[in-house]
């Protein structure tokens, strides 16, 4: 099987790490770690998995989790800025958070909110919080998101990053059957660089993308 690297479409990735359950790649060119597509869960068993989560506005655990994002990417709005949460969840809690702050907020998720009209507006910012990881195709739904930011307009994401071979090996995150991709920061910053855009890490799990 030829595989290829789902961001960057590279053929060849090396094994980078296996366990009893899942084999996982790493490219050459954007260092992307990914699980193969035919290791993937079935929609329906994803699915089954979103539903055990429990987040909800009313958690202020999770709102402090979010304000990891939420309050670096408030700080560059303007005000009356229009956002997606994209991937909202079946609890959706960070476009609550900006809709308090006074901004007009659009929710999308592919199994709880699937609105195909908030795919094809402009927004002046995105959000998707624990999204990336789950992709199936990072490189064809980042790039779709970014075809819909204004020009000056933020993406921000939260994904728990790569370090080291050694530190993924003992990585709870994989152990999740729903994440399927992983991302560094060598990795963030080839994406940004092939896509055009800006890019700034606010914390351990952020990243802010601008686009020009």
């Amino acid at each position: 099987m030829m595989r290829r690297c789902p961001l960057c479409h590279t053929q060849e990735p090396a094994l980078y790490h296996q366990d009893r359950r899942r084999d996982y790649y790493q490219c050459a060119t954007c260092a992307l770690v990914f699980v193969p597509s035919e290791q993937h869960l079935s929609a329906v068993d994803e699915k089954n998995e979103y539903d055990r989560h429990q987040n909800s506005p009313q958690d202020k655990g999770y709102r402090r989790f979010l304000g990891r994002l939420f309050t670096p990417l408030v700080a560059k709005l303007a005000p009356g800025a229009q956002g997606l949460d994209f991937g909202c969840g079946p609890g959706p809690t960070l476009s609550v958070m900006f809709t308090e702050a006074g901004f007009d907020m659009d929710e999308y998720d592919i199994f709880y909110a699937p609105v195909a009209a908030h795919l094809a507006r402009q927004y002046d910012f995105i959000t998707a919080t624990e999204v990336v990881e789950h992709l199936a195709a990072p490189g064809k739904v980042l790039k779709q998101r970014v075809a819909q930011l204004h020009h000056g307009g933020y993406l921000g994401l939260m994904t728990k990053r790569v370090t080291s071979q050694a530190a993924f090996a003992r990585w709870h995150y994989i152990n999740d059957p729903t994440h399927v991709c992983f991302f560094s920061v060598a990795t963030f910053r080839w994406w940004a660089a092939d896509q055009g855009l800006t890019v700034e890490f606010p914390g351990n799990d952020v990243v802010i993308f601008r686009k020009h």
